[in-house]
């Protein structure tokens, strides 16, 4: 037991969580390099994106945005990062 009091066996409780493997997190940096196709893309693979803006966001964006919108994703603007979620999974900014 730890000094707080409150036994946790990590390892036991990272065998009873279920990961997709297909689902990840990517990182990247949004710059005008890549194409929008292959961003929506792994959103629609259920993957999330967390992407340094290199640049106006508007402007890098502007058709980004909506499509991911359109597919019901999540978009969400933190510090010098674009954080984009695919739908289904919640972008929680209540802590902000």
């Amino acid at each position: 037991m730890n000094d707080s009091g409150f036994d946790l066996d990590l390892q036991a409780a990272e065998q009873e969580i279920e990961f997709d493997e297909n689902e990840r997190v990517i990182l990247g940096v949004l710059d005008g390099t890549t194409a929008i196709a292959e961003r929506l893309d792994a959103v629609e693979r259920g993957h999330v994106l967390v992407l340094a803006v290199d640049g106006d966001l508007t402007e890098l964006a502007a058709d980004l945005a909506p499509a991911v919108k359109k597919q019901g994703g999540n978009l969400v603007h933190f510090r010098e990062f674009l954080i984009i979620s695919p739908p289904g999974i919640e972008i929680d900014t209540s802590r902000l």
